[in-house]
């Protein structure tokens, strides 16, 4: 049976056109991160954040880092989508809510925090957790959006390094990716085929 989810997955497109006239407020923003929030992360280790590019002047400096894009400029608010490589060094305090809601024991506080500054000394390892969480968190926002009638475009071309200075991400802070959203405007292309099931997996 297609429920309204898979509705959702199945018509969702990456929109490159927006109707700049439209604007969301900071309830709804907060709100749509709320939604990505929700997202799973190893560890439950939440290590990312949004940056919500909004006012005309942040986003004409975001469009100019974006290499003039129009989308950037043109959609209610473009996220700068963080990940965070250092996200291990606040396990101990992302879990507190979960030992105080009684669910998780505070004796596994010292050896999950342990596992996780193991693998995590590692940079590579570090670096691939922040991106792997902060894209399903964009991931889950570009749903939660389409379920409320909006529109959504991942990006990635833009420059890391002039992004990160200007908008003042930490040193072990990663702009994963721009996500654009808005109300989509006339132009839009359909949405395009996707490969088939048969070619993507393999089952053994």
């Amino acid at each position: 049976m297609t429920t309204a989810t898979i509705d959702l997955i199945n018509k969702r497109i990456s929109t490159n056109k927006f109707d700049a006239a439209r604007t969301l407020s900071d309830e709804r923003i907060r709100q749509l991160v709320g939604y990505a929030s929700q997202a799973p992360s190893a560890f439950n280790l939440q290590n990312y954040r949004f940056i919500a590019v909004r006012d005309a002047a942040s986003k004409e400096k975001l469009k100019g880092l974006a290499y003039g894009q129009p989308k950037v400029g043109e959609a209610s608010v473009t996220f700068i989508v963080v990940g965070d490589m250092k996200g291990h060094e606040k396990l101990a305090a992302v879990l507190e809510p979960s030992v105080k809601a009684g669910f998780f024991p505070q004796e596994m506080v010292g050896g999950w925090v342990g596992m996780a500054n193991g693998m995590y000394s590692n940079a590579q390892m570090a670096r691939d957790e922040a991106v792997r969480s902060a894209s399903l968190a964009a991931m889950t926002l570009m749903i939660a959006a389409e379920s409320e009638g909006l529109a959504s475009g991942p990006m990635i071309g833009f420059d890391p390094a002039a992004v990160s200075r200007e908008f003042g991400l930490g040193p072990d802070e990663i702009p994963v990716m721009l996500l654009t959203v808005g109300f989509a405007a006339a132009g839009n292309w359909p949405r395009k085929p996707r490969r088939a099931a048969g070619d993507l997996v393999t089952i053994v």
